[in-house]
């Protein structure tokens, strides 16, 4: 039996019917979505598709032309106070001091947001440690790479033990090392219940960390949900290509008569089989290769991403 609206828990965010105008240009038009406690949510889209200008509001850094936030249901402001200091916002741009470490830089802001000396001091210890940065948190901020500074702008918004943590682009220019090691940081934190909201224009990022994608282009939200949920949104199906050698054309013939199967593709060197479930069907495919007599020298299996889904959408690929 499914819970009624009233035993539901209550989001740790809402967001309804947001708006913000810059003059003429409607950069937010009409945005909700809700983050549950404990779950990542991506907002996906290309830069300027409004993500940046969503989350100002939602941290009350911007004030929304028409719509309502609510984090832990305390309406978000720019003037709310109690509901701020449940969120902690690591902005798209560095926001640290180059001539102070690391641990100089947390211990700056976390006075600003009055923290008791001794729980500042082991918050420092403890989020230097989850990005990483601890064997480094005295040493200037200057001296550091792009990614470990990307890694102590999150520390920074982590500090306060926030209920939500908001990430803008976080892996913007930084070297895959750094990228994967910020990455890794995001997903323990979600591992350990704490709700994200993070904006990307990386389909993979999106895939890889989040619970839930809201895909935003001009300003909307044109399509939510898991990853499934939306490939289902738009009926595509997994691939399985088959590198072989043989009568390719006899085995797409063979193949397209599987269960499954909704389209075979034979071309030089390899035959594509659209299927409903790869991961069902993968075995008897094989077993059909044999039985027709070609040799197989490669399988590959292709889930569809979200790339397929925004191009589906939107008319363009997420990089345009």
């Amino acid at each position: 039996m499914s819970a009624s609206p009233s035993d539901r828990p209550e989001p740790l965010l809402s967001c309804e019917g947001l708006v913000r105008r810059f003059g003429d240009r409607v950069a937010v038009d009409g945005v909700s979505f809700e983050i549950g406690r404990g779950e990542t949510y991506g907002l996906l889209g290309p830069n300027g598709a409004g993500k940046t200008t969503t989350i100002s509001m939602v941290a009350g850094i911007l004030r929304a032309d028409a719509g309502t936030v609510a984090v832990a249901g305390a309406p978000m402001g720019t003037g709310a106070c109690a509901a701020k200091s449940r969120v902690g916002l690591v902005p798209q741009d560095v926001a640290l001091y180059d001539d102070l470490t690391a641990r100089e830089n947390l211990r700056f802001f976390g006075r600003l947001q009055r923290m008791v000396p001794e729980v500042l001091g082991r918050r420092c210890d403890e989020v230097l440690e989850v990005v990483g940065l601890a064997d480094r948190a005295d040493d200037r901020v200057g001296e550091y790479s792009g990614g470990m500074k990307r890694r102590a702008n999150i520390a920074v918004g982590l500090l306060h033990q926030p209920d939500l943590l908001i990430l803008d682009e976080p892996t913007v220019g930084v070297d895959p090392q750094s990228r994967n090691q910020i990455l890794e940081a995001i997903e323990a934190l979600g591992g350990a219940g704490l709700s994200v909201l993070y904006t990307t224009h990386y389909m993979e990022e999106a895939e890889r960390l989040c619970d839930r994608v809201g895909i935003v282009d001009g300003g909307r939200l044109v399509a939510e949900g898991t990853r499934r949920e939306l490939v289902a949104t738009v009926g595509a199906h997994d691939r399985i290509l088959v590198g072989a050698r043989g009568d390719l054309q006899r085995l797409g013939t063979v193949l397209a008569g599987l269960a499954g199967v909704a389209a075979v593709e034979p071309a030089d060197g390899h035959v594509d089989v659209l299927v409903d479930d790869a991961g069902r069907r993968l075995a008897e495919v094989v077993e059909r290769c044999h039985a027709a007599e070609v040799r197989v020298e490669s399988i590959e299996v292709r889930e569809p991403d979200l790339e397929a889904v925004f191009l589906h959408l939107t008319g363009r690929a997420l990089r345009d």
